[in-house]
């Protein structure tokens, strides 16, 4: 065997005899395999290889974007009972949270049979700038317009997806050390993206409403705040959507406090109606949105929603990031949105999650779960004794995956213990089977509770 094999094997004992002596518990999250990597003084190829290694072993699960997870630690009497696991059935993973309509392949397959022409290929297999086509701009303000606005397409950029588009707002927006106020649980890949970018997410508290604008107000007192982030339409993990007299009594803040507001709106095609946040402060928000909910998440384009003066300076960030939308997939967009196609999912998506709401609401009755009628999430705070982590350990050892509430926490130490649960990736039938699988877990540690 050579020493890189050697080397990333050993790195692997290490971390597996910290998960077995209790040191790393099961559901904490490992590093990101960059940091993880900087840390141990690693090329990131061998921290990609020990983070395999681990998983081929069984000992962590999750999936690139989310985070890495230790999946269990060998326990004695007490811990067994946490983690036992049940009969054996395939894997359902409710981590990743990606909605596919019936009939999705064949719609988007018969638009985009015109650009396998080589006259149309040719064309769009060519760079896309950050403000893509005349055509691609007309085709999105289209998508994201509600019934109370529309963008102006002068207004319109794109990135390979969401996430990018994300990244190049706050890359616009905040110099490293700057500090970005955000919900107190948040969309996890800010986290990193805040992370890379060297700015600083301060949590800021909510209520059943929204965020609180005294919260807002006492942070910038203590340290300016260069932006905010929120996810004001069914927001993740919790699906709240916060009412339209808190987003005035927000926008009056951020326009006393000159803050730019970078909204995130990826799920807000399953809410109708609702108007974004921009409406109220267009002058200082960033919208953004993308095709992964909406369509699928192969064949993707970000879309950036932009005040007037802020255009260029964006734009120039997608370009220095490298994050510009790839021209096959906007030409790609305009034909789906032209056909009616983006629609039509739209439509049969915003049915599939009622029904997948209500084989929610089935199997977790009684249970303290948060979840909008048409969200394709829900927040699940656990009943006692259970913690997030050792809930999130139990789900893996009956083939489960949950994603613990730690993940979406900004503040360490201050998650309530709850896992978010993904609805849109499982068959219905796998769906049904896992939730009831995992209320019999709960109620099995509740004590107090009995599931027939």
């Amino acid at each position: 065997m050579d020493d890189y094999r050697r080397d990333y094997r050993r790195i692997a004992d290490r971390i597996a005899d910290d998960i077995a002596g209790g040191r790393l518990k099961p559901g904490q999250r490992l590093p990101p395999q960059r940091a993880f990597a900087r840390r141990r003084g690693i090329a990131p190829s061998t921290a990609g290889r020990v983070y395999a290694e681990l998983v081929r072993r069984g000992l962590v699960v999750g999936e690139v974007g989310r985070g890495t997870f230790v999946r269990a630690a060998p326990a004695g009497p007490v811990g067994q009972a946490l983690i036992e696991a049940g009969p054996a059935g395939a894997p359902v993973n409710l981590e990743l949270n990606y909605p596919s309509a019936p009939g999705q392949p064949e719609l988007l397959a018969s638009a985009l049979a015109p650009l396998l022409r080589p006259d149309v290929l040719a064309e769009a297999l060519l760079p896309a700038a950050a403000t893509g086509t005349a055509a691609a701009r007309e085709a999105a303000a289209g998508l994201l317009a509600t019934p109370g606005w529309r963008p102006g397409p002068e207004r319109l950029l794109f990135t390979g997806n969401a996430r990018q588009a994300i990244a190049a707002v706050l890359a616009s927006l905040v110099r490293p050390g700057g500090r970005v106020g955000v919900e107190q649980l948040t969309y996890p890949l800010v986290k990193e993206i805040a992370a890379r970018l060297g700015i600083t997410l301060v949590p800021l508290a909510g209520d059943a409403a929204g965020l609180l604008p005294e919260a807002i107000a006492a942070a910038h007192r203590s340290a300016p705040l260069s932006a905010l982030y929120v996810q004001p339409t069914l927001h993740n993990p919790t699906s709240l959507t916060t009412s339209r007299t808190r987003l005035l009594q927000l926008a009056r803040l951020v326009h006393d406090l000159d803050l730019p507001v970078v909204e995130d709106r990826i799920w807000s095609f399953l809410h109708s109606p609702g108007d974004p946040f921009a409406v109220h402060a267009p002058a200082l928000t960033h919208v953004v949105d993308g095709l992964s909910k909406r369509v699928a998440p192969g064949l993707t384009v970000g879309f950036l929603v932009v005040p007037p003066h802020r255009v260029a300076a964006v734009a120039d960030a997608v370009r220095s990031g490298g994050w510009s939308a790839g021209r096959f997939a906007l030409e790609a967009a305009v034909r789906w949105a032209a056909e009616g196609t983006v629609a039509r999912l739209v439509e049969a998506k915003r049915a599939d999650a009622a029904r997948r709401r209500l084989i929610l609401s089935e199997e977790l009755a009684g249970f303290a779960v948060r979840s909008a009628p048409h969200a394709y999430f829900a927040w699940w705070e656990l009943p006692a004794p259970w913690r997030a982590d050792t809930f999130t350990a139990a789900a893996a050892a009956h083939g489960i995956a949950v994603t613990p509430g730690p993940a979406f926490a900004v503040a360490p130490g201050h998650t309530p213990d709850a896992v978010r649960l993904g609805l849109a990736s499982a068959p219905e039938p796998d769906l049904r089977r896992a939730l009831r699988t995992l209320a019999h877990v709960a109620a099995r540690r509740a004590g107090d509770r009995t599931v027939p």
